[in-house]
């Protein structure tokens, strides 16, 4: 998906303009960020930021400290699962200078190696979501903080193992299909 086509947003909210240009400036960085394309590291990104931006998710990006850092270590992910996409924006909303951005995002690991691992034939597919919270400043990510539940995307794709367990936290069958899960406790 080019930058000029962006996936559906599912649940927005009534925003003011400034508030609806801070989205589109989110959503510009994410579909650079998550473009298997156009994600070339840092570089790609930085037009988007400000020059003392910074970055949190110190669980799943450690070391990153700026948007920028994000994008160079996610376009590593990006060579393994060169397929990824953002599927849709389930919310997106903004209030003065902060967006949130919840998404769900797919791929396959049908790229290069991955820590080692290779790609299966066919190569294993994976579904999961996050949030982005942004804080835009004159038009550029001052912050960026993200949430993202890369168990499951690394159990579908076959990155992590996981020993048996009735526990759902470390269920495989749970794990690989955490939707269907959900259903079938309803």
């Amino acid at each position: 998906m080019s930058n000029d086509q962006q996936p559906p947003t599912v649940m927005s909210t009534k925003q003011t303009l400034d508030e609806e240009r801070n989205i589109a400036i989110a959503k510009k960085y994410m579909s650079t960020a998550h473009s298997p394309t156009e994600n070339t590291g840092a570089d790609s990104v930085r037009h988007l930021c400000h020059s003392n931006s910074w970055f949190w998710s110190p669980s799943t990006f450690p070391g990153c400290t700026t948007p920028m850092d994000y994008a160079q270590s996610h376009s590593k992910v990006m060579a393994s699962v060169n397929d990824l996409r953002i599927v849709q924006y389930d919310q997106a909303w903004a209030k003065d200078t902060h967006v949130l951005l919840r998404y769900t995002a797919e791929g396959s690991h049908c790229g290069e190696p991955y820590q080692g691992i290779e790609k299966s034939d066919p190569p294993k597919k994976a579904r999961w979501w996050a949030a982005a919270i942004f804080e835009i400043e004159d038009g550029k990510v001052k912050s960026f903080t993200k949430d993202w539940d890369q168990k499951v995307m690394q159990i579908q794709l076959g990155w992590a193992p996981v020993k048996e367990s009735e526990d759902p936290r470390w269920n495989r069958d749970m794990l690989a299909d955490p939707e269907s899960a959900r259903q079938a406790k309803e």
